[in-house]
């Protein structure tokens, strides 16, 4: 068997075969069972042959709240998004969603990973949205593990002593600008940036130890 049929992604031994795959939502609420879905952006994210974490993709829609969608006031001040704002170009939940997921499954394969792995700065919120909007949307094949995800806020608590992301940013030397914040896409950047740097320093610190076999 030659080189290339051998070969397997470095990612798809780092994580037990999972992509992890960066979310973020901007919503009108905090129930995801009722609350409307009105940003999502995804950044995927590869691994070179020295097994450190980089951004690759990124992708972000404006989503159109779904019918009978609960819009708290309050939600939406803190945001700023006007949901009937007709130059959001906002689409529907499901062609969003499904734009999201058919790059997500195609990294996934090109990965050699057998699924995605939602990472977010306090996870579950993400999570719960994305899983609600599926549901809702009747799409069978979300590309994400149903329950387990990678949560940043948990994890620049460990590393940094600090859960907030513009605070465990800064810490790690990441720019944040607070202007920016709260946009679907500039929070998945920083989301992802953190994720990266807090995993390669673990591997330098000798915490993770690539396999190679398959790629020396």
């Amino acid at each position: 068997m030659n080189r290339s049929a051998q070969y397997q992604h470095p990612m798809s031994n780092r994580f037990r075969g999972y992509l992890p795959v960066v979310i973020d939502v901007e919503t009108a609420g905090f129930n995801s069972q009722t609350d409307a879905l009105l940003e999502i952006a995804a950044v995927t994210l590869t691994m070179d042959d020295d097994g450190n974490l980089l951004i690759d993709q990124s992708y972000e829609f404006n989503v159109d709240p779904f019918e009978g969608a609960n819009l708290e006031k309050a939600a939406l001040e803190f945001t700023g998004i006007d949901p009937y704002n007709p130059l959001r170009g906002a689409i529907p939940e499901q062609e969003a969603l499904e734009k999201i997921f058919k790059p997500i499954r195609k990294a996934v394969k090109a990965h050699n990973c057998k699924r995605a792995i939602l990472v977010g700065h306090n996870a579950s919120f993400d999570h719960g949205f994305v899983s609600a909007a599926a549901e809702r949307c009747d799409i069978k094949r979300n590309p994400f593990h149903p329950f387990s995800t990678f949560d940043t806020a948990t994890m620049a608590g460990l590393a940094f002593g600090h859960t907030v992301l513009a605070r465990a940013c800064d810490l790690a030397d990441i720019d944040f600008d607070g202007h920016q914040a709260h946009s679907a896409l500039y929070d998945t950047m920083k989301t992802a940036e953190l994720f990266c740097t807090i995993v390669n320093r673990w591997k330098d610190l000798g915490g993770w130890q690539m396999v190679q076999d398959n790629y020396e």
